[in-house]
């Protein structure tokens, strides 16, 4: 078992302390599943990424934006899940954000 409420802390707090801006952590790898905490600065992006064969990308704290392909912006803020596509993607924080992102690395 996981408690995010304390990776949540602690990864803002190594984000605001790092010069990137972000801090991340892997909290479950069970075969292709992979889950994620990620943390983020306000105004620090992840530059465009290819996509796994599936993700989703759950916010726990803050707001951030998800660009596609298509160059559509989508906003999504604290308890919103969002089902990423299976196109290159960029993912910026409007704020100090956390999310957890959930990824199946193969099928």
């Amino acid at each position: 078992m996981v408690n995010l409420a304390p990776l949540i802390d602690a990864h803002l707090t190594a984000a605001r302390a790092s010069e990137r801006g972000r801090s991340a952590e892997l909290i479950v790898h069970d075969g292709p599943l992979r889950q994620s905490v990620i943390a983020l600065t306000a105004g620090t992006v992840l530059p465009a990424h290819e996509a796994p064969p599936a993700a989703s990308l759950q916010v726990l704290v803050g707001t951030v934006k998800v660009t596609e392909a298509d160059e559509e912006t989508r906003p999504l803020a604290v308890g919103e899940l969002w089902a990423l596509t299976h196109h290159r993607h960029a993912v910026a924080a409007e704020t100090d954000a956390v999310f957890l992102l959930t990824t199946v690395t193969g099928i």
